[in-house]
């Protein structure tokens, strides 16, 4: 069987069904839980059963009355409680079946067999009228899908997003810097679109062959921190977690564990970032992320800011 990553989906016995939230699945499988099944439920599967979906903060009430096993910053299910395994590489012409809009969005893409998924609740046929178009990219392609994207919509092939979707985003994210701030950083990803009224986003996950790292375990806080720093390295700035290395005279790393601030900063540029300092050994690294919502956390690229001259992003 291949390897879990983020961004597939896996099914218990019960028929709950969680997405996959970590890479180091081997012993157990680190996810978040996002539909059960409910004869009132909204969204009905090809075979038939009605689900609903379940917020973050109910999800964990029900894990901790009904599985207080699997607890932890992510919930980790043992192998044997799995009966079922979404993978959205696997599954990308089954959601195309479904809507023509997948299906044209695979074609603009045309990347190699494997690279290209979709995943959300499209992957498990759970899609509502108003269900995003979440596709994934593996590996390298991944970079390569968000030049095809940038290409395509200076063509008009497909649309970027309208200024009342940026602010649906904007809403839906609750991040802790300004709209134009925000908005400022995001249009230089390239990683969402829209397409026949529907907007859709690229999300990075590693190959297969680029497993190794396991997902960071927490380290002992240390408190808040705000801090400016040069980023070194930004290879893996769309994974999950988002991880930058940089210079600075403590701090080793800033990692995000929440999308909003992924992508957020190049190599070479000057970023300010709030967040938890944890310790890793004897590194000290930057957490952003430390709650769902992340509030009074953010990361900006203070490079970008100036060189578009938008007001300060610090809180």
């Amino acid at each position: 069987m291949k390897p879990l990553r983020p961004r597939d989906f896996v099914e218990d016995r019960q028929g709950w069904i969680y997405s996959v939230a970590a890479y180091d699945n081997a012993r157990r499988a680190g996810c978040v839980l996002r539909y059960v099944p409910d004869p009132a439920g909204d969204r009905v599967n090809p075979e038939g059963t009605r689900y609903r979906k379940v917020g973050f903060e109910e999800s964990f009430r029900l894990i901790g009355r009904e599985r207080p096993s699997y607890l932890g910053e992510v919930l980790r299910i043992p192998p044997g409680d799995l009966v079922r395994i979404y993978k959205p590489e696997e599954r990308l012409a089954f959601c195309a079946a479904r809507d023509s809009r997948v299906g044209a969005l695979a074609d603009l893409f045309a990347l190699p067999a494997g690279s290209l998924g979709c995943t959300g609740s499209r992957l498990l046929g759970l899609e509502a009228a108003s269900s995003d178009i979440d596709l994934v990219v593996y590996g390298p392609d991944f970079f390569r899908a968000r030049e095809i994207l940038r290409e395509a919509v200076g063509a008009g092939r497909v649309s970027g997003l309208s200024p009342e979707m940026w602010r649906t985003v904007y809403a839906k994210r609750e991040p802790e810097i300004p709209f134009d701030a925000f908005l400022l950083h995001e249009r230089r990803k390239w990683n969402r679109g829209e397409i026949g009224g529907t907007y859709f986003d690229l999300l990075y996950t590693r190959s297969y062959d680029d497993l190794e790292a396991a997902t960071p375990q927490r380290g002992r806080q240390a408190g808040r921190r705000t801090l400016e720093a040069r980023v070194t390295d930004a290879a893996h700035s769309y994974d999950t977690p988002a991880v930058y290395l940089v210079d600075h005279g403590e701090v080793s790393r800033i990692l995000s564990f929440t999308h909003t601030y992924s992508g957020q900063a190049l190599e070479g540029e000057i970023v300010e970032a709030r967040g938890m300092l944890e310790e890793h050994g004897e590194e000290l690294w930057l957490v952003v992320g430390t709650t769902r919502t992340a509030r009074g956390e953010y990361i900006v690229s203070k490079t970008l800011m100036e060189t578009e001259r938008q007001p300060p992003a610090t809180l």
